[in-house]
């Protein structure tokens, strides 16, 4: 068995449980990071599930939190590393960055001698990720956005396309990777990246988090990791799959209070009325409809909105698979 050492540790079979600890609060307090290791006797590859990248996308921590709790991150092969809550900061406060302000996903690969967040995004990167194969990393929607349970990833990348099938969301999306983003960094660096988004911050779903579960387990089983038919078994069957290269927000051209009448996933015809906006005293309302036809993938669940604020974002170009 091929030697794996992560955070300066020897890995052995079993579960070890770790901690990335970088940085003391003002106080300091140390703020450590769980990295919680399952390892099998049997060679096969490493998979890494990450959550908590921003503070407030707490959906996302619950379906690691899961994923752990009913024993799923066990491999009959291979190595599952789990990190439910990488923006520890972040998540105490509720909020999305870091306590310097900035975006944890907007600094990796990082610096060891840069800002707080850069420091964390290169322990992650120089720790963990050159001894991972692949990876799930699992967001939300921000701002009161709600997002339909979706994988994006590199669609040039033909495996990380046949893991997504394998994942079996019912929305596939082509999404260009952003500079500074761990996906990018990961990425160059060879590691296979799929991005889970699905729900909104500072709220959980119980909808949205059974579908990663489901994913999760699919992929696990098609990289060989462990093998998941019973508990797929009573799963409900897999919705058809959409593919998505091309996406767009349909904007607010009116501010006031916003309703919305169609619901999240569904298929709209261009010209169809998607909600409305009025004012508080009952003199205006204004209609917002679609400018074209397409998958709705995710919506503002605000009830105020000011002019040119996202409301829907729907397909553009879009193909079943």
């Amino acid at each position: 068995m091929r030697e794996l050492r992560l955070l300066g540790k020897e890995i052995e079979v079993g579960k070890t449980v770790l901690s990335l600890d970088i940085a003391k609060l003002h106080t300091r307090t140390s703020l450590e990071v769980p990295v919680i290791i399952e390892r099998s006797a049997k060679e096969g590859p490493v998979l890494l599930l990450l959550a908590g990248i921003h503070g407030d996308e707490v959906n996302g921590v619950e379906i690691v939190r899961q994923i752990i709790s009913q024993k799923l991150n066990r491999p009959k092969a291979g190595t599952v590393v789990c990190i439910p809550v990488v923006n520890v900061f972040g998540f105490l406060s509720q909020t999305r960055e870091f306590p310097d302000g900035r975006d944890l996903n907007r600094t990796f690969p990082g610096s060891v001698n840069g800002s707080l967040a850069s420091r964390f995004a290169h322990a992650i990167m120089t720790e963990i990720v050159p001894h991972i194969d692949y990876c799930i990393d699992f967001h939300t929607g921000s701002g009161k956005r709600f997002n339909y349970a979706q994988i994006r990833m590199d669609g040039s990348d033909k495996e990380c396309l046949s893991l997504a099938k394998a994942f079996a969301a019912k929305f596939i999306i082509d999404a260009p990777i952003r500079d500074k983003s761990f996906r990018k960094s990961a990425s160059d660096l060879g590691k296979k990246v799929l991005l889970f988004e699905g729900g909104k911050d500072l709220h959980l779903d119980k909808n949205v988090t059974r579908q990663a579960l489901q994913g999760t387990m699919r992929v696990m089983q098609y990289l060989g990791i462990r093998d998941f038919s019973n508990e797929l078994e009573d799963s409900p069957n897999q919705e058809e799959q959409i593919y998505i290269r091309k996406s767009s927000w349909i904007r607010a051209n009116h501010s006031g209070m916003y309703r919305r009448v169609v619901s999240i996933g569904q298929k709209v015809e261009k010209g169809e009325v998607l909600g409305s906006i009025s004012d508080p005293y009952g003199d205006f309302e204004k209609k917002v409809k679609s400018s074209h036809a397409g998958y709705i993938i995710g919506s503002n669940h605000s009830p105020i909105v000011n002019q040119g604020d996202a409301l829907i974002h729907i397909s553009t170009v879009h193909e079943e698979l």
